[in-house]
């Protein structure tokens, strides 16, 4: 009996089927390892992180840096995650040629609740296997920031970080691609709701 496979997908094709009118433009997807992922949907907690970090982000990089948001990043053969922010190299076209790629890329910052073991488990080897130096997952479960750098691939071929930092909700971080800019997490992670007080 042959067991059915999924169709896994380059690149390329993700792009055509685009072109194609496969996907609408709601439609929040991304190409992960060969999959067409559907992205979780996000709760009020999560939706208030991003807005503090749209506030905040801009301020802090100003012109150093290209800041996008919930945009493409290509990571060849069959991988384009949409992170939640990533802060890019400046380029004179501002990305119109081309998605960013990996050597474009500063730090990459997710924001997660329902996301975390997803963003940790398989995010997490995908963007070091890209030679992505620093990833930041604002975990609103635990309420802290995970700082991840040092990309390394162990005996297995099995790609990670050497380094993760767990950064509290009310202390401030260095930006690892401008060590003199500071991010102060109190002004990113929403207050924590007492739900047993509101039943």
């Amino acid at each position: 009996m042959s067991i059915a496979q999924a169709k896994r997908f380059t690149l390329t094709q993700y792009h055509r089927l685009g072109e194609l009118g496969f996907f609408h433009e709601d439609d929040h997807i991304e190409l992960i390892n060969g999959e067409i992922i559907e992205m979780a949907s996000k709760g009020t907690a999560h939706e208030t992180c991003l807005r503090n970090l749209l506030r905040e982000l801009p301020k802090i990089v100003g012109d150093r840096a290209t800041l996008q948001s919930q945009a493409p990043i290509a990571l060849p053969p069959n991988s384009e995650p949409e992170p939640d922010f990533a802060i890019l190299q400046n380029r004179d076209d501002n990305y119109l040629s081309a998605h960013p790629q990996a050597t474009d890329v500063l730090l990459v910052i997710d924001v997660s609740d329902s996301s975390l073991d997803y963003d940790q488990l398989v995010k997490i080897p995908l963007y070091a296997k890209a030679g992505i130096t620093d990833y930041w997952i604002f975990n609103l479960f635990d309420n802290y920031l995970e700082a991840y750098s040092e990309v390394y691939q162990n005996s297995q071929g099995k790609f990670g970080y050497l380094n993760k930092r767990i950064i509290l909700s009310n202390q401030v971080i260095n930006f690892p691609c401008f060590p003199d800019l500071l991010l102060d997490l109190v002004k990113v992670f929403p207050p924590k709701l007492n739900f047993s007080a509101l039943l």
